[in-house]
């Protein structure tokens, strides 16, 4: 899964079962799209929904959920504590990998025109998906909330940005936005009293606390308002608890924008803060899920601060991760139920790539096609990737090597990449395989099985086309990664770095063999010949990358 959207939606309904289960039923039925939580509340009337998935299927799933919102909810009738202006109130994006916030805006405006349109609902843009600056804010957007909303599409500045300035009586308002991905953390500490964690809270939460006095009493400006002593967090909110089911005090944190205070910052930053007060961090806690690339950020973080080459494998960077933050102190932390991408499905190796070598070599030498010549392509540019990744990390330790130890480690992190990429690509060939001949089987009796049948075909072709293609591109990265090695790594390691580079023009040239083999049944002639012409420019870059790479060796090996 390249790309993958969070959405969460809020229904302006927490108290009738069979209301929720049928909005969160067209979000399941969706394909590409997996439902992670379903979130009532009965004293708010709210329920907070989300899903993930592929953009394209998750602006269905988010349309078909508000659809049906629009039809099950009432907001002339509905009562809540929370506050709300629409049936589905707001519906955030939230990019969680392969994705900018730039696309998910474009998603945002997709999404928002197909409500206004289809469903005459007045549809509003804030955060980053805002059209105009006074509309980033979800509370000015919905202030006066459902009640006011009739009068306030009266007036030009709040005209929708999508839909009719009209009211909508049953469904009222909805609100679209991006979001970044908000992390709720708990750290633990070693005391009970909820006052000294509170203390740590206001330390580090950007609000911070009020300023006073050399009496004890709260500073006020001229306007009467409270002048605050910022926290050193930026994004963070925070609050200290006692939890008497684990006996401790708890620092919780929402951390609204991670890219901006990493969850492994916020926590090293309690720690100080605590340490000053008194108090030591025992562990930590995840509520709820956490985006992988935060997991990576964090282990990689302590592997450097282990002195510790980044370029690990990734289940070692997020054991790391685990084990350094205390995330199993109060339950065990499964990673692919805490990890958002793995919840939805992406993996780092699939059923070929995970059997034994032996299983391997044994499902490839029986008369079944496949897995075939591509995978094993795949499987050969891994192997390449993952021994110049090897000779960076083996360089990165060796104290003679210092002037380069910067760069070998960034190498070994991009080699780890591209291993785990051409990992999934040995998979991606053999299922892009078989799709092709599932489509050759369709029924092809009336002209319009047979127009649906060719359809397949062709896409199906063209998919087995592009992973191939997409391994030369992922080989010729892990040749340029051996030449690096051959050239400025370890010298002892010259012959492993050598290996590596044949391994990658092997596989470059292997997939060759399968998009060309491929292409002739694909009619859109255009596509092909661009394509063909950029597979030769990395066939021939390839054969002139491996001399450099193989002389470099040598010249290393006869040097020793």
């Amino acid at each position: 899964m390249d790309k993958l959207v969070e959405c969460v939606p809020n229904f302006s309904n927490g108290r009738d079962r069979e209301v929720i289960d049928r909005i969160t039923g067209e979000i399941e039925k969706v394909p590409g799209v997996t439902l992670l939580d379903v979130d009532p509340g009965a004293d708010t009337n709210r329920t907070v929904v989300t899903f993930i998935g592929e953009p394209d299927a998750v602006v269905e799933a988010a349309f078909l959920s508000i659809r049906k919102a629009a039809e099950l909810i009432d907001m002339s009738t509905q009562t809540g504590a929370h506050p709300r202006q629409g049936a589905t109130d707001v519906c955030p994006f939230v990019p969680l990998s392969g994705i900018t916030e730039e696309e998910c805006v474009e998603l945002c405006h997709r999404l928002g025109k197909r409500v206004g349109e289809e469903l005459a609902i007045p549809v509003y843009l804030y955060e980053a998906a805002a059209t105009r600056p006074e509309r980033r804010s979800l509370a000015e957007i919905r202030v006066g909330e459902y009640e006011a909303l009739a009068e306030k599409l009266t007036r030009p500045e709040w005209k929708p940005d999508y839909g009719p300035a009209k009211m909508n009586v049953g469904a009222g308002a909805t609100t679209i936005g991006v979001r970044e991905f908000l992390i709720a953390y708990n750290v633990n500490l070693n005391t009970r009293n909820p006052k000294k964690a509170n203390a740590v809270a206001f330390d580090v939460r950007e609000k911070g606390r009020a300023r006073r006095d050399a009496k004890g009493a709260i500073v006020k400006d001229e306007n009467g308002e409270v002048v605050r002593v910022p926290g050193s967090l930026a994004e963070c909110r925070g609050i200290g608890w006692y939890i008497d089911e684990y006996k401790m005090a708890q620092i919780s944190m929402n951390l609204t924008n991670y890219k901006i205070t990493p969850v492994h910052v916020a926590l090293e930053e309690v720690r100080r803060k605590a340490l000053a007060r008194g108090m030591i961090v025992t562990g930590s806690e995840l509520v709820g899920l956490i985006p992988r690339q935060a997991m990576l950020e964090a282990g990689r973080y302590y592997l450097a601060q282990q002195g510790t080459s980044g370029g690990q494998p990734e289940e070692e960077i997020i054991r790391i991760a685990v084990q350094s933050m205390g995330l199993e102190e109060l339950k065990p932390f499964d990673p692919a139920d805490k990890i958002v991408e793995y919840r939805a499905g992406f993996a780092l190796a699939g059923p070929l790539m995970s059997m034994t070598n032996r299983g391997f070599l044994n499902e490839l030498s029986t008369d079944s096609p496949a897995p075939g010549g591509g995978s094993v392509a795949a499987l050969a540019g891994s192997l390449g990737a993952s021994l110049a990744t090897m000779v960076a990390n083996l360089t990165t330790r060796n104290p003679k090597y210092r002037k380069v130890r910067d760069e070998m480690m960034a190498i070994a992190v991009t080699g780890q990449e591209v291993k785990d990429r051409l990992c999934r690509l040995v998979d991606e060939d053999t299922d892009s395989f078989n799709r092709m001949m599932d489509a050759m089987r369709l029924p092809k009796e009336t002209d319009e099985e047979a127009a649906a049948r060719t359809e397949a075909i062709q896409s199906a072709t063209r998919d087995a086309t592009l992973i191939p293609f997409m391994v030369m591109e992922q080989s010729l990265k892990a040749m340029d990664l051996a030449k690096a090695v051959a050239g400025s790594g370890m010298a002892s390691s010259a012959s492993d770095a050598g290996v590596g580079a044949l391994m990658a023009r092997a596989a470059v040239e292997g997939a060759w063999l399968n998009v060309k083999i491929n292409v002739p049944g694909i009619d859109d002639k255009p596509w092909v010949e661009d394509l063909l012409e950029r597979g030769e420019k990395i066939v021939r870059k390839a054969a002139e990358e491996i001399e450099k790479v193989l002389a470099a060796v040598n010249g290393s090996i006869a040097e020793g």
